[in-house]
C-alpha cells in the first residue's frame, strides 16, 4: 500500500514537472522600462508646454490672474544632488502659485499643449507600452491638498488615479500603480491599446487655507512593459503601416 502510494506521488512531481514549463512558456515576455515622460525644465526644445485652469473661486487682481506658472531653478536634492558644476546644465521645476477667494472642494488642471502650436488647446501625451506605475518629485508646503493623475484609455473614457497627499514639508517621490481595471491591450489585433497623459489636478480641501500657496514638481516618470511580440505578419497589426500599404494600392 505504502508502495503504490510512493509511486503515485511520483507520478503526480513528474506530471507537474512535464507540464508546468508548457504552461510557463504561455507566458507573455516582459520588458520593463523606466521612462520620464516630462522632465518638467522648460527646456526650449520642449515638445509640451504647460497650462492651467481653475475652478471659480480663483482670485484674480489688476496684475494677475491666478494660478501662476514659472520653472525655477529648484530640486529634489535627492534625485539630482548639491553640487552640479559650473558647467553643468541647469535644472528647474516647474512651480504653480496659487490662491483662492474662499475655502472649499477648490482645484487646479496643469496640462499640456503643444510647444509648435500652443494655441491648439489640450494635447494629451501618449504613453509608451503597458504602463504599470506613475511617479512623480512633489515639493509641499504641508498643505492638506492632493493630486490626481488623468488618463485617456482607446476607448475615450478618462480615469482619475490619486496620486498621493501633499500634506508633507519639502520634496518628496509620489507614485501610483494603474489599476488593472484601466484596459491597455485588446483581445484583436492590433492588440496594443495605450493610454495617453490627460492632466494632473491639484484639489484643496475646505478646511485648509488657500490665500497663497506654491507647489512644485519635477520629473514625471512611468515603469511601462515595452516588450513588443513579433510574429509573421506582425507589420501588418501597426496602423501606421496599414495606411500606409493601402494608401499605395490598387482596387479593382
Amino acid at each position: 500500500m505504502k508502495y503504490g502510494s510512493a509511486k503515485f506521488f511520483c507520478l503526480i512531481i513528474w506530471v507537474c514537472i512535464s507540464v508546468l514549463p508548457a504552461f510557463a512558456n504561455d507566458r507573455p515576455p516582459v520588458s520593463w522600462a523606466s521612462i520620464v515622460l516630462e522632465p518638467f525644465n522648460g527646456d526650449e526644445d520642449a515638445t509640451y508646454l504647460w497650462r492651467t485652469d481653475a475652478s471659480r473661486f480663483a482670485s484674480s487682481t489688476d496684475d494677475t490672474t491666478f494660478p501662476v506658472l514659472a520653472y525655477v531653478e529648484a530640486w529634489p536634492v535627492a534625485v539630482f544632488g548639491y553640487n552640479r558644476g559650473a558647467n553643468a546644465d541647469p535644472i528647474r521645476s516647474l512651480g504653480i502659485n496659487g490662491r483662492f477667494d474662499r475655502q472649499g472642494f477648490n482645484w487646479i488642471d496643469l496640462y499640456p499643449v503643444l510647444a509648435s502650436d500652443p494655441d491648439a488647446g489640450p494635447a494629451e501625451i501618449p504613453i509608451p507600452g503597458i504602463v504599470r506605475n506613475f511617479d512623480m518629485w512633489v515639493w509641499g508646503a504641508n498643505l492638506r491638498y492632493y493630486i490626481e493623475i488623468y488618463v485617456r484609455d482607446y476607448r475615450g473614457v478618462v480615469h482619475a488615479m490619486r496620486l498621493g497627499d501633499i500634506s508633507f514639508v519639502g520634496w518628496k517621490n509620489l507614485n501610483v500603480n494603474v489599476p488593472t481595471n484601466i484596459i491597455q491591450t485588446r483581445r484583436t489585433l492590433p492588440s496594443y491599446a495605450g493610454l495617453t497623459f490627460v492632466k494632473f489636478r491639484i484639489w484643496t480641501q475646505p478646511v485648509e487655507r488657500v490665500d497663497n500657496f506654491f507647489i512644485y514638481f519635477k520629473q514625471l516618470k512611468i515603469l511601462t512593459d515595452v516588450y513588443s511580440a513579433l510574429f509573421d505578419g506582425n507589420d501588418l497589426a501597426n496602423p501606421d503601416f496599414v495606411d500606409q500599404i493601402w494608401s499605395e494600392g490598387t482596387t479593382r
